[in-house]
């Protein structure tokens, strides 16, 4: 099945979401896709309730928690024209309290260290997930049952105002994008007729939201949430016995509701191609051009995911080949099929480089998909797409839990095609492919019929245009059907009357032992042995980072990191990325604040020819002229990017108002420097980064996953056991102490035609090594750092003025950015300032110190979520970084859980006290016609505006 969300299609992950509700609500990610062979294998059983409740048990012992996956096979496809919205809507309420729990759903789970949870409603269906420790299993199943069987005498009209206020903020942050949640609908709009399930978007239209009665979304859960129209998935440290007795036991007395038919595959036939042009508040042209095609499941649809691959699914790709690096004519370009139950979508998309003409990308884009149609794939590009499959199924499936992990295949699997383990089929599906089946499915399905939409740069924001309003249909009111008479219940003995399970005891928290060497360079090596995965991660850690640009060019470390993997060895920049995919590899590139990286995860079995390119990166970066000027041109575009997107505007402006100018972090915390900066850019300063600040003494390799001491270290010593730092390298840079300002300071930025407000409080806190940092985390985890945490209980929640407030602290080796922050409704601006402001303050005076409720509740999810925090190779890796990065000893972790187990009530009004209310800065991003005169009423401190780069335009 086409269903996997690729970083590939990053340019379209607001605009396409936004289509189907919102950033909840990607496709899930890949099934199984294979180069050779159905030889991954993802063992389960299964039972079905009397009451229709089909439950699925993989079990996997290697961490003591159980992933739990609810599957509603009900989305918005299911809705009716005039009541839209209403499967993301519920997807909402049903994280309130129900009937025997009164209070937010995740409250239970955040006391028991619940890790992965989260909700999320698409077209075809709703789903529920979380991972918790073993012996919390019967609290997951008690709160998950009792929202399945026991919610509606909790959901009032109190309930039902506060999240249609969420979800419409929630829109209002999609649309508030460049290339937001508008555009998208439109496309939809246009390839899906007035009344098809998929002409509509998730989240529903504002009218159909405000139109919502109570009547309406109680008829609509009593119609179709019933045991008969979902699955539940039980994977880790379980079994089949134990999840009979306990499934049966909290849901079997649960009563069915009616069946919900599957509909009938419904592709669109269209028999002309059509376009539109839009504005919107961007600084390029996007080319949008989508098709109606195959359905989920079929065979034609895998097919179609192989052409989307090969088209512009990755950095070697045909369009990539012709616009990004032969034509140099478009900064990013992207093809995806979109699978979903009754009709796919594919899309092929470009961002037309600033003064280009767009009909001639255009033109170029139908060269290319007409050749690649007429001629066909080569068998090489077919096995390469595969192979790149099959690589990113592996590494999915490490994982019990969240998007892509087992639980989650099997639950697609039964609600899409009544069988779990249909990943086999489309292993056999991409195994069978060939360049003449590729190419027939693209003949079949790409052909007229098309939608091409231009976005084009203007003044006007795309959240102005109309929003289409899906009338309803004449028709009597939503009556509620007859529940399936063949279902039936069982007796349960739970007594709901005494509330939610309590866990009485938990796992213990086991970290991998690491193991050390030193290369003859002296490279420090610290290993981790994972056998789970046939997949070995390593990453080089050099010190420095953004802060090496001090003084300097800002951008260029990041820059000349990112160009490492541009061409080196003996590979051009496009034979790298085929190299790559070919072995199914992954190099990362890159730079923080403190440090620069390049990372390798690899198939077990191309170890060795993976970390031959892994060297050819680090020791061998061609930085080729040509491919700079490509790269250069695209970073400015992306800058250009930045400051039209609210939050990264924001945070390109913060870090030189909170440091000083001059100061190692006073740089746009995105790491891409300036227009000038990078202009100025030459090939000699990326040579010189790379011979001078890439010092093979000082670097740290970590590796985790699928080998030995015995076997990684002779392989790296090879590759890097004789490269050396030239004599004259500098200094690592370093980061001084700044004083905190003298009073509040609030600056703003124009966002004209804004629907939303961006609001950010800022302040600087001490290093992430001072010895006070775990305390003044678990503080922040009070004010900021949780779903039921106070910002975001007051915005959300409460007020329901925001789709989300939190606050946090990054880690830096200097003083650390602590960031509260929320987008909200633009009339709700500075009222949302003087909340914040509020909490921040009693909570920092102590005029209200966390109570015992509170510190119990961040204790916990701190401590209890350890034993399933460390599931995958990638998080062991992380933690072991971290530890190098900022000196901590090798069972840090254990440290942590012992002081986060011991801090009291004074310990957090300490921490709490490093935030200084009269030394906040707020920057607030949005439409000053409409909100600069209330923020300046709030008389804060200095007001100043300023532009996109951060220069004053006014001051008090």
């Amino acid at each position: 099945m086409s269903l996997l969300h690729r970083p590939r299609i990053a340019l379209l992950t607001v605009a396409l979401s936004a289509a189907l509700g919102g950033l909840a609500y990607l496709p899930e990610p890949s099934q199984a896709r294979t180069a050779a062979g159905t030889d991954i294998e993802i063992p389960y059983q299964q039972f079905t309730l009397p009451n229709g409740l089909r439950v699925l048990v993989h079990t996997d012992r290697k961490a003591p928690i159980v992933a739990v996956n609810v599957w509603y096979h009900v989305g918005s496809k299911n809705e009716q024209p005039g009541r839209t919205g209403f499967a993301h809507l519920f997807e909402h309420l049903m994280f309130q309290g129900s009937e025997n729990h009164q209070g937010e759903f995740f409250e239970p789970f955040e006391l028991v260290g619940a890790t992965d949870q989260n909700g999320t409603t698409n077209q075809d269906r709703t789903n529920y997930f979380q991972n918790v420790p073993t012996t919390a299993l019967d609290m997951a199943l008690w709160m998950e049952s009792d929202r399945m069987g026991h919610l509606l005498g909790a959901i009032d009209q109190k309930a039902l105002d506060e999240q249609r206020g969420v979800v419409q903020n929630e829109k209002r942050q999609g649309e508030n994008q460049p290339y937001g949640r508008r555009i998208s609908a439109r496309i939809f709009e246009a390839l899906y007729p007035a009344g098809h399930p998929y002409s509509w978007q998730t989240i529903g239209s504002m009218a159909d939201l405000d139109a919502a009665t109570l009547d309406d979304v109680k008829t609509w859960f009593r119609s179709w949430y019933g045991p008969n129209n979902a699955v539940l998935v039980l994977a880790g440290d379980i079994d089949v016995a134990t999840a009979r007795e306990k499934v049966t036991r909290y849901f079997g007395d649960i009563p069915a509701s009616a069946t919900l038919a599957d509909m009938k595959t419904n592709i669109p036939k269209r028999t002309q191609d059509t376009r539109e042009t839009l504005p919107d508040r961007v600084p390029q042209v996007r080319i949008y051009r989508a098709w109606p095609v195959a359905e989920l499941g079929s065979q034609d649809a895998t097919l179609l995911d192989l052409y989307a691959q090969i088209l512009g699914g990755s950095a070697s790709s045909r369009l990539d080949s012709r616009l990004v690096h032969g034509d140099k004519l478009a900064d990013q370009v992207s093809a995806y099929a979109w699978s979903s139950e009754i009709s796919g979508t594919f899309f092929v998309t470009a961002t037309v480089k600033e003064g280009v003409d767009p009909a001639r990308v255009e033109k170029i884009l139908d060269e290319e998909i007409q050749r690649l149609t007429r001629e066909g794939p080569t068998a090489q590009e077919v096995e390469q797409a595969r192979t790149l499959y099959r690589a990113s199924f592996v590494r999915g499936i490490e994982r019990i839990g969240g998007f892509g992990g087992k639980s989650d295949v099997l639950a697609s699997c039964a609600v899409y095609l009544d069988k779990p383990d249909c990943y086999k089929d489309e292993l056999e599906d991409m195994a069978r492919a060939t360049p003449a089946s590729v190419q027939a499915a693209a003949k079949k399905w790409l052909g007229t019929g098309s939608h091409t939409l231009i976005v084009e740069p203007s003044e006007t924001p795309a959240s102005a245009l109309p929003e289409t309003v899906h009338a309803a249909p004449a028709s009597a009111p939503a009556v509620i059907p007859a529940p399936d008479p063949k279902f039936k219940t069982v007796k349960s003995d739970v007594d709901r009357s005494q509330g939610v399970p309590k866990t009485a005891s938990f796992p213990d928290l086991k970290f991998p032992a690491v193991q050390r060497a030193t290369l003859s360079n002296g490279m420090q090596v610290v290993l981790a042995e994972r056998r789970e995965t046939p997949v070995v991660q390593v990453s080089m850690e050099f010190p420095g980072g953004y802060t090496t640009d001090v003084g300097g060019k800002l951008g260029l470390a990041n820059f000349a990191m990112q160009m490492l993997d541009d061409g080196a060895g003996d590979y051009s920049a496009l034979e790298l990325a085929a190299r790559k995919e070919a072995l199914g590899a992954e190099i990362g590139v890159g730079a923080g604040l403190d440090h620069s990286a390049v990372s390798l995860s690899a198939l077990s079995d191309n170890l060795d020819a993976s970390l031959d390119l892994y060297a050819d990166v680090l020791r061998r970066p061609t930085f080729d002229s040509a491919e700079m000027e490509r790269v250069r041109a695209t970073w400015i575009a992306g800058i250009k990017q930045e400051k039209a997107r609210p939050q990264t505007a924001a945070m390109r402006i913060m870090p030189p108002l909170l440091y000083g100018q001059g100061h190692a972090y006073a740089i746009p915390f995105t790491g891409s420097g300036t227009e000038a900066s990078i202009a100025s850019l030459t090939r000699e300063d990326l040579v010189n980064f790379h011979r001078s600040r890439l010092q093979p003494e000082k670097a740290r390799v970590v590796v985790v996953g699928d080998t030995s001491l015995d076997q990684i270290v002779p392989l790296l010593e090879a590759r890097f056991g004789d490269w050396r730092t030239p004599g004259d390298a500098p200094a690592v840079p370093t980061v001084a102490e700044v004083p905190l300002p003298a009073r509040p300071r609030v600056f703003l930025i124009d966002q004209p035609g804004a629907i939303q407000s961006n609001i950010y409080v800022g302040q600087l806190v001490p290093s992430t090594r001072d010895e006070g940092t775990i305390d003044f985390d678990f503080a922040n985890g009070v004010l900021g750092g949780q779903f039921s945490s106070r910002l975001n209980m007051n915005l959300r929640e409460d007020k329901h003025w925001a789709y989300g407030s939190y606050s946090n602290a990054t880690n830096t080796l200097g003083q650390r950015p602590w960031f509260a922050s929320a987008a909200v409704q633009s009339d709700r601006t500075a009222d949302s300032i003087k909340e914040l402001k509020s909490e921040i303050t009693r909570f920092a005076s102590g005029q209200a110190p966390a109570t015992a409720e509170e510190i119990a509740k961040i204790r916990a999810s701190n401590t209890l979520e350890l034993p399933g925090a460390f599931e995958t190779a990638a998080s062991v890796l992380g933690q072991i970084a971290s530890n190098l990065r900022y000196g901590r000893p090798d069972d840090y972790i254990v440290r942590y859980k012992a002081r986060n187990e011991a801090i009291g009530p004074a310990d957090v009004s300490a921490a709490a006290r490093r935030l200084q209310p009269e030394a906040l800065t707020y920057v607030v991003v949005g439409d000053l016609a409409k909100i600069e005169q209330p923020v300046r009423a709030l008389q804060l401190g200095d007001v100043s505006v300023l532009d996109s780069d951060g220069r004053p335009l006014r001051k008090d």
